[in-house]
Formats: structure tokens, sequence, C-alpha cells
């Protein structure tokens, strides 16, 4: 399945626990249907230590999140918004060529 969210897009995220927060988009996990998003659902490993006498640590990372609980901050506009398609036309080396670009739904903008 192919998202309509990529790496390095700002998201803002508008359900669960850190319902609010907005974040750079690290990863994009499309057979799962989810995404890594920078300082967002925080979670914590905690690891034995490794030889006797050390103490364990506790690591940070971030854990994935469902796509459908984040909406993209178009870059524009600075609004929230759902994403759109359309053909738009790419001039590459004196060739024109069809390509299908990312849209904000409300300025109407292409975002990629």
């Amino acid at each position: 399945m192919k998202l309509k969210i990529k790496t390095n897009d700002k998201v803002a995220v508008m359900r669960g626990k850190d319902k609010g927060k907005t974040g750079k988009v690290i990863q994009v996990l499309p057979t799962r249907n989810q995404l890594v998003v920078d300082g967002v659902n925080v979670m914590y490993k905690h690891l034995r230590s490794q030889k006797k006498g050390d103490k364990g640590q506790r690591v940070q990372f971030n854990g994935p999140i469902n796509v459908a609980n984040v909406l993209l901050v178009c870059p524009k506009c600075g609004k929230n918004s759902r994403i759109g398609f359309k053909l738009g036309s790419v001039t590459i080396e004196g060739k024109t060529k069809k390509t299908k670009v990312r849209i904000c739904r409300h300025c109407q903008e292409v975002i990629d």
C-alpha cells in the first residue's frame, strides 16, 4: 500500500496520548500502515547489564503510530490538511513529462 505521507514531512498528531504534538517523519512503514515521528510516542527499552558489576540501561526511542492518527502540516499555508493528488507536468532537459503530485486540500498548492 502506498501512503500519502513521506519521510521528512512535518505532521501533526490528531489522536492518542501525544495529541497536539508536531514532528518530522523519520520512517514510514507502509506494510503496517504506520510511521515513526520524531518526539512522538516515546518508548523505553530496558536492557540488562552485559558484564558483572555494570549497570543496566534504559534506552529511549520513538515508537510507530498509525497513519490515520496524523495530518500533514502544509509547508505553504501552515495548516493541518488532508492530502490530494493531481496530474502535474515537470520539464526535464526540455522534455515535458506528466507526473502525479501531492497537493494541499486547503490552499491547493503543490507539496512536493
